[in-house]
């Protein structure tokens, strides 16, 4: 029997599909008072933890209804993640709009897929395997083709680099994926080192994630940096602490922050307010987002800001750049927002009645009896 958060947690990429249908319905537990108490009990999750939010809107459907740009130019694959789709889509839309910008088509793939990282760390690896075969099969002309695949998460680049060919020796599509899969900045350095991109004069703090560090190093993402004209320092943070599920889990909160406490959450919470703090994987920009009054931004992220300028480079009015870039996106996700609002109002108020007449009824017949 595993710990309930092997089923919290790390089936994240089924609870997410679920979620997809009606977000709104399964934030409720998590994100209203008392609610998110006992649902964080239940699931074994640190009461000093916030369970993150499902968007409104998933990065799949953002796509879907958008026309395609760059019909005849080379051809990339861009994975979207569970995280990026169902929790951070705008981080996806921006990885979008940044490799058309520089000169690609971009495509997706034709059905859900994911990684399977979560399982593969909890040892269901019968399940993994499952998700993998089905993700090689969707991907087959893909791969063989030879299109190249930028994922936005380190986590699913570990498992494409290192777990997949393991868990099918001898399997042609499974080797051939893990050479033609590329995180954003390696990607960029390697397929687009003529992409002049636009400059932001600014200055930023950057954490790597774990697996991008012991992978493939920072090299390309500093270079991508350099590019952008940022004034960046990345001290040797180590871990930030969240490691997964790891710091959502109750008996391991101490031990997640004291790691995060150990260099980088004092670094974001020393850095400017007008600067960047860039991290590009998940669970290190939760850590920081929880702990600390700042939130992390993607490397894609700040490439569209200088693509498209979607906010000032420098913030006089006291905004940090994550609250510009938010800020800019209200409009597309005002409607979305204000419709979850009301549904789940209407939601808590028919569960309301049902239970103030299911206590009516009892009450009648017990006086009648």
């Amino acid at each position: 029997m595993r710990p309930r958060t092997a089923y919290t947690m790390e089936l994240i990429y089924w609870w997410a599909r679920l979620a997809s249908h009606a977000p709104w319905l399964l934030n409720i537990p998590a994100q209203t008072p008392l609610l998110s108490t006992i649902t964080k009990a239940a699931g074994g999750i640190s009461q000093k933890r916030r369970v993150p939010k499902f968007a409104p809107e998933t990065f799949r459907s953002w796509s879907g209804k958008r026309p395609p740009v760059h019909t005849g130019r080379k051809q990339v694959m861009l994975f979207p993640d569970t995280f990026n789709n169902h929790f951070f889509p705008e981080t996806a839309q921006a990885a979008t709009e940044v490799l058309e910008a520089a000169g690609f088509r971009v495509d997706i793939p034709l059905r859900v897929l994911c990684c399977a990282r979560p399982m593969y760390d909890w040892g269901m690896l019968s399940g993994a395997t499952k998700v993998l075969r089905q993700m090689l099969d969707t991907l087959h002309r893909w791969i063989a083709e030879g299109v190249p695949m930028v994922v936005l998460e380190p986590s699913c680049l570990a498992t494409f680099r290192d777990e997949l060919p393991n868990l099918f020796p001898g399997d042609h599509d499974a080797t051939r994926l893990s050479s033609q899969t590329f995180l954003l900045s390696e990607f960029l350095q390697k397929e687009a080192k003529d992409f002049d991109i636009p400059k932001l004069h600014g200055s930023a703090l950057v954490h790597g994630h774990c697996h991008h560090k012991s992978l493939i190093g920072m090299a390309d993402e500093e270079a991508v940096l350099k590019r952008l004209g940022l004034d960046y320092e990345m001290p040797d943070t180590g871990c930030c602490g969240m490691a997964g599920a790891f710091g959502f889990e109750s008996q391991h909160y101490d031990v997640s922050t004291a790691a995060g406490e150990r260099v980088l959450l004092p670094a974001v919470r020393n850095t400017a307010h007008d600067a960047f703090v860039i991290a590009d994987g998940f669970s290190c920009r939760e850590q920081i987002a929880q702990t600390t009054d700042r939130r992390a931004l993607h490397l894609a992220d700040v490439l569209r800001m200088a693509i498209d300028r979607r906010a000032p480079i420098v913030h006089t009015d006291g905004r940090t750049p994550e609250q510009a870039i938010h800020e800019a996106s209200l409009p597309s996700r005002g409607r979305a927002n204000v419709l979850a609002g009301v549904a789940t109002t209407v939601a808590l108020a028919g569960a309301g009645a049902i239970v103030w007449a299911q206590r009516r009824r009892i009450t009648r017949a017990t006086r009648a009896s």
